[in-house]
């Protein structure tokens, strides 16, 4: 199913027996405990038998009772509004195990990945970045967090990528004016999908450049759009997205892409050193580091000697740094 089940199952629904229309009306209530409910507890609650419910299952097209009850929290996940995760999570949340219990589930996430990740598509996304003419990376919401990490990395192994995440509307396409055939839209959406997302990836297909899709199933609107699909296991925390899963996947392509351009990459950093070194760019560590002395542009430069004034330097200049304009 390359839909979202609760979709297919709103427009099949005239055209079900009467027990099943049961069933289906019951799961499109958004009743979050049919993910968690058994098939007896379903059809209790439905007022049927319990082999209607596993019939129905079947004449959605799944396996058995349990792929269906997947699919329905896959999707009532996704329909969810920010009100409702925080009530869910507070329901499965025990007050003193809240980081055992993400924590945990963040490294369950990860490892599912790992398990049932396209390594095929992976290549496929790596090949076509190498040979993209030009590379636009689109994230927006919380999925921006990702886009802004990767384009950071990505601009230390290429020269040709562009960071898309504004905050909607025209400008979207103010942002993609140039993409074309040759280029790669690279495109981070998880639920709650964003509309801005999907309409990026639409217009970079009718551009003709390649798709690379990062997401969270083959249901995700991106998905169907994409030449190379990146599958995240993900899931919401209360209204905190969990994008752990994700975020790994962008480290691997980094490495593996580095690993492939490892003369261009130690060429960068070569001179990125020097740079970093005469600007002091980063602070000092070690012995030394509170001599109170520091080097800039090559020179040794007396600090403050007064404490306080120094603290008020240093937080000023964090301040100053840390104000630097947001591409999102």
């Amino acid at each position: 199913m390359t839909r979202d089940f609760l979709t297919n199952l709103e427009e099949s629904l005239p055209n079900l027996s009467k027990g099943h229309r049961s069933v289906a009306e019951y799961i499109l209530s958004g009743n979050g405990g049919v993910a968690r409910m058994t098939a007896a507890a379903l059809a209790e609650a439905c007022g049927v038998s319990e082999s209607t419910v596993v019939r129905f299952a079947s004449a959605m097209g799944f396996d058995g009772y349990h792929a269906l009850q997947r699919s329905v929290g896959e999707s009532l996940k996704r329909r969810m509004t920010t009100v409702q995760r925080i009530e869910d999570a507070d329901g499965n949340l025990e007050d003193g195990r809240v980081l055992d219990s993400v924590l945990r589930a963040d490294a369950d996430k990860i490892i599912d990945t790992l398990a049932s990740i396209d390594r095929a598509a992976f290549t496929n996304a790596a090949d076509m970045l190498l040979s993209a003419r030009r590379i636009y990376i689109i994230g927006m919401r919380s999925s921006a967090v990702l886009a802004q990490f990767m384009n950071h990395y990505f601009r230390l192994l290429f020269n040709n990528v562009s960071l898309v995440c504004p905050s909607g509307g025209s400008e979207i396409f103010e942002h993609l004016i140039n993409l074309s055939e040759g280029d790669v839209a690279l495109a981070i959406s998880f639920p709650r999908y964003s509309t801005g997302t999907v309409k990026a990836v639409e217009f970079a297909r009718r551009q003709g450049a390649g798709v690379i899709a990062l997401t969270d199933g083959k249901t995700s609107p991106i998905a169907p759009l994409a030449d190379a699909l990146l599958i995240a296991k993900t899931d919401m925390a209360s209204f905190v997205d969990s994008l752990v899963a994700p975020m790994s996947i962008i480290n691997a392509m980094i490495v593996y892409i580095g690993k492939l351009r490892t003369a261009d990459v130690a060429d960068t950093f070569g001179r990125l050193e020097q740079i970093w070194n005469e600007y002091n760019v980063f602070a000092a560590t070690g012995k030394g580091s509170s001599s109170g002395e520091s080097s800039v542009g090559g020179r040794r430069v007396k600090e403050k000697s007064n404490a306080k004034e120094n603290k008020i330097s240093r937080g000023s200049e964090a301040l100053i740094v840390g104000t630097t304009p947001d591409p999102c």
